[in-house]
């Protein structure tokens, strides 16, 4: 016995004076929700070199590591950073030096914020985004003829919210030498009594801004930065870029610039990257193959099958409900499309396509589903996947769908107009994506909606506006659970990316991404969701 006892003695003492194990910093007294393969929750983790070394009680923690940097996270819900699945990165950047047009009730207040923008800024070039016809009591297309009176030398043109429509005065269509006669592929350019209106749909916004002044690289280095401020604000720690407006810089050059600054360490936020699905881009990268840094993945092409429901461009199977004579329209033709694809199916690229009608998901369906009957796990992306046939949804089974729940918040106001009493049920039908697939990447389709995680969150569980309309929600069978919603930001929009393995949850390994708010997103009342702050961001484990 007494052999025995002085044994135990002896390696309690070793045990207790075992060192700690140095690391970079200790997270305690927390409320983490890892997202790791168990949903499991925790209390702690430890950072090494930017990375989650370990996880699991303060105390546990607490008894094996060391750091000189700790955060007593005082019982505050801490999160994997946040992934955008879908969003446009540096035109966020770009919009804050335009005219913000969001919320305008009406074609006048529309004229109004102009107006007074031009009164304090004096530019040469008047560019708006924001507006949204179907938000006004007149909710047609608005006519150019107030603002060639009010501007008739400085070209001015406003975007529609969605980016799938543009307004132009008489001088900005002079850039293009747009006339009635003028015509484009995927494009219209809208014309009634004989005149033009000023609007430009889709591929016919090109006509202008193909002669618009481009952006100065001081210009876009300051738009990169100021989204990357904004997207840290909200929680975002790696945002899906899906690509630029159509009428920026050469898209090689804007990949160049951002990788330069995040060699640098001015951009620190983590970007996996859409790029424009055009020819002179596909025999570039295909040529170059995937470039993957811990903060930049080029590995995917971005096309568009159709334009938006708002503008109708969408493109549908039956003509549009409240406006018998439109189907929308193809702005990529189906032929390049289908050639582009098979080009990508030989090599690794992701193929991302943007389709909102019915016609534009059935078609792009059928090309990926041909294509990748013998190549598994290839997470071909659809972007948006609004309006679906009932027939089509299983096609989802090896078709990734990538959504954005605000957008059925946003139009459910007037979607069934559109699409009319039996169409709108196929509509926004997140829970059957994900059963169909799994998973559903989340993202918010910022600057189309706004950029806020947390109003993505509760459209996608509540299915409701901020003053709780409808009252049992559009579409509620269609919603996600918290859970659900959760995963769809972080660890599947990781998977989307094929990054499950560096990011998506707060597991050993994995980049030290994460964020501190302050209610627990799980539990709080879901009025609440949308106020939701945060309080830190970290990105590799430093504070941002």
């Amino acid at each position: 016995m007494k052999k025995l006892s002085l044994l135990f003695l002896i390696s309690l003492v070793l045990s207790c004076s075992e060192e700690k194990v140095s690391v970079d910093t200790i997270v305690y007294n927390a409320n983490i929700y890892t997202v790791d393969p168990d949903f499991s929750k925790a209390e702690a983790f430890a950072i090494k070199d930017g990375k989650f070394l370990a996880i699991g009680s303060s105390k546990e923690i607490h008894s094996k590591y060391s750091a000189t940097d700790t955060l007593d996270a005082k019982g505050k819900t801490v999160l994997p950073g946040l992934i955008d699945a879908h969003a446009h990165f540096l035109t966020l950047g770009q919009l804050q030096k335009q005219v913000d047009l969001v919320g305008v009730t009406s074609f006048e207040d529309m004229i109004k914020r102009v107006l007074d923008f031009q009164q304090k800024h004096q530019m040469a070039f008047i560019k708006g985004r924001g507006w949204d016809q179907n938000d006004w009591e007149d909710k047609n297309m608005p006519d150019k003829t107030i603002l060639d009176k009010l501007f008739p030398n400085t070209p001015v043109a406003l975007t529609r919210i969605d980016g799938h429509a543009s307004f132009c005065n008489q001088a900005a269509l002079d850039l293009g030498n747009v006339t009635v006669d003028s015509s484009i592929e995927g494009g219209e350019v809208e014309v009634k009594n004989g005149k033009l209106t000023g609007v430009l749909l889709d591929n016919a916004e090109q006509l202008v801004m193909d002669h618009w002044p481009d952006f100065e690289k001081d210009q876009l280095i300051e738009a990169l930065l100021t989204a990357q401020r904004i997207c840290f604000e909200n929680g975002l720690t790696t945002i899906s870029d899906a690509g630029p407006d159509i009428f920026t810089s050469p898209w090689i050059d804007s990949i160049h610039l951002i990788d330069s600054l995040q060699q640098t360490g001015d951009l620190k936020i983590r970007l996996y990257m859409m790029v424009p699905g055009t020819a002179t881009n596909l025999d570039h990268f295909l040529n170059k193959g995937i470039t993957k840094t811990d903060r930049l993945n080029v590995r995917s092409f971005k096309f568009y099958a159709d334009g938006a429901l708002g503008s109708r461009g969408a493109l549908l199977r039956e003509p549009y409900t409240d406006m018998h004579s439109a189907h929308g329209l193809p702005v990529m033709s189906l032929s390049h499309i289908k050639k582009s694809a098979e080009r990508i199916a030989n090599s690794e690229f992701q193929m991302n396509t943007h389709a909102i009608g019915d016609s534009a998901n059935h078609s792009v369906l059928q090309t990926y589903t041909k294509l990748l009957k013998d190549q598994p796990d290839r997470r071909w992306r659809i972007e948006h996947a609004q309006v679906v046939s009932p027939e089509d949804f299983e096609l989802f089974h090896d078709i990734l769908p990538s959504i954005q729940p605000t957008h059925a918040t946003s139009d459910m106001y007037w979607a069934e107009e559109r699409l009319g009493n039996e169409r709108i049920k196929g509509a926004y039908a997140f829970k059957q994506l994900l059963n169909a697939y799994g998973k559903v990447a989340l993202g918010t389709d910022f600057p189309v909606e706004q950029v806020s995680p947390f109003l993505t969150f509760y459209a996608a569980v509540a299915r409701q506006d901020l003053e709780n309309y409808p009252e049992n929600g559009f579409q509620k069978k269609n919603g996600l659970t918290r859970e659900e919603t959760l995963k769809g930001m972080t660890i599947w929009a990781a998977y989307s990316n094929f990054e499950e393995d560096e990011k998506g949850s707060i597991e050993p390994g994995k980049f030290a991404d994460f964020i501190v708010i302050d209610e627990d997103i799980m539990t709080v009342d879901i009025k609440k969701i949308p106020q939701i702050k945060v309080e830190k961001t970290f990105v590799g484990g430093l504070e941002q």
